[in-house]
């Protein structure tokens, strides 16, 4: 393999002591990552969710070239221009009437912070004391500190603990569970005590990514909402990694028939191929805010909010989804998908297999389990020799690629988990 030698990088999520080897990608294109020797890896989980259509894909690609040649970065405190005016207009047409407002941010940590910040500060602003979140049980959204704070508490976030806020944690929705997780938050949402109010309820709607993968039904997630409506507690819907069709829709709360106070978006939305966030609420929020007082403001930025180059990147995202069959591929990869699945399902080691939408999973019976199970380097090393790209949540196995794979692409990926079942 070409692998980066004396390297000056610090990796994410990488323990660098193991000396693992780390191939060194020199480009990219549809589901393959290709090194300068000719080695080639199918990107089995579209380079952590981002990549949508296929790596490089022409149009986003003419897109990012033509901005370039117009405008780079403006400041966006009080200026603006048309890639960011035409992606939030198309955002509005595209997601449910309710929501009316756009704000942009880099990534979907920001999102989800820009959301937090969001909803306390329109109790704040109308004068009601609510600033208690609430949570679900084994959620992720992402790894800034007020992301840390509202996802599943553990040894990737112990250091940190000192810097993270209380939040009120409610129960997944486990099979055969699922009132007892409504039970709860019903309770959570009627408090009225100071300090105990909340202001909101974060959650990935019908899939937990990072948390392993765990399904639960859109009924469930449509009397979550129904629940906050009743307590007047803020829904956010974080479909950071669940938006852009990963979950069969283009947006998950779709299949709920949910529509949320407030919806975080970025990872596909530009395709994959350059960051980007958006965090999109309802006109009550924004309003909550506007004041002729500037002590009233909503108080969030950074330095490249709304970037041109990305927002060009993301218009023709857009573009994609409105002129090519976009819905047609997912749901090919959906079908695909459960038939290599079903296929394992008896697998000895196989534990509870998972599909939903174009995201098939399944947990690999272990003597441990979770995040630190010593089973995903030796998993992680085994596709990667075998040319795939795979990367366990602990002995949980996941499948996500970008949806242009081919399907004998797909059936080599399914065929390196089966070799990898076998070996074990």
């Amino acid at each position: 393999m070409n692998e980066a030698t004396e390297s000056a990088v610090w990796h994410p999520f990488t323990q660098h002591g193991l000396g693992e080897p780390i191939p060194l990608i020199e480009r990219a294109a549809g589901a393959r990552l290709y090194d300068a020797l000719g080695n080639s890896w199918i990107d089995a989980i579209s380079s952590w969710w981002v990549t949508t259509h296929g790596h490089a894909h022409p149009r986003i690609m003419a897109a990012i070239r033509a901005q370039t040649e117009r405008l780079d970065q403006l400041i966006y405190a009080g200026w603006t221009h048309e890639p960011a005016e035409s992606l939030a207009a198309g955002l509005i047409r595209i997601t449910p009437d309710p929501l009316t407002r756009v704000f942009f941010s880099d990534s979907g940590s920001t999102s989800v912070e820009v959301a937090l910040k969001m909803a306390l500060g329109t109790f704040a602003n109308i004068g009601e004391d609510r600033h208690r979140i609430l949570v679900l049980q084994y959620s992720y959204h992402g790894d800034t500190i007020g992301a840390m704070s509202v996802g599943e508490r553990g040894v990737y976030n112990r250091a940190y603990q000192p810097l993270l806020f209380d939040v009120g944690t409610i129960p997944f929705p486990h099979e055969g569970q699922e009132q007892a997780c409504l039970d709860a938050l019903e309770a959570a949402c009627a408090a009225k005590e100071t300090g105990d109010a909340p202001a909101a309820f974060i959650v990935e709607p019908l899939i937990l990514g990072a948390g392993g993968m765990l399904v639960y039904p859109a009924w469930v997630l449509a009397e979550m909402r129904a629940i906050c409506a009743r307590h007047r507690v803020l829904f956010i819907a974080d479909e950071v990694m669940t938006g852009w069709g990963r979950t069969g829709t283009r947006f998950a709360c779709e299949q709920a028939g949910v529509i949320p106070d407030i919806l975080c978006l970025s990872k596909g939305l530009t395709g994959g191929a350059i960051p980007l966030a958006v965090t999109l609420c309802v006109e009550p929020i924004f309003a909550a805010h506007l004041s002729t007082d500037r002590a009233r403001l909503f108080y969030h930025s950074s330095s490249y909010t709304a970037n041109p180059i990305a927002c060009a990147a993301a218009n023709a995202n857009l573009a994609i989804w409105d002129e090519e069959p976009v819905q047609a591929r997912i749901d090919a990869l959906a079908e695909a998908q459960a038939a290599h699945l079903s296929l394992l399902a008896g697998h000895p080691r196989v534990v509870n297999p998972r599909r939903l939408g174009t995201i098939a999973a399944l947990d690999v019976a272990a003597p441990d389990s979770g995040y630190l199970s010593a089973l995903a380097p030796r998993l992680i090393a085994f596709f990667r020799d075998r040319g795939v790209l795979l990367r366990p949540l602990g002995n949980s196995i996941y499948v996500m690629p970008p949806y242009c794979i081919t399907p004998d692409e797909l059936a080599e990926v399914w065929a390196a988990i089966a070799a990898a079942l076998d070996s074990l």
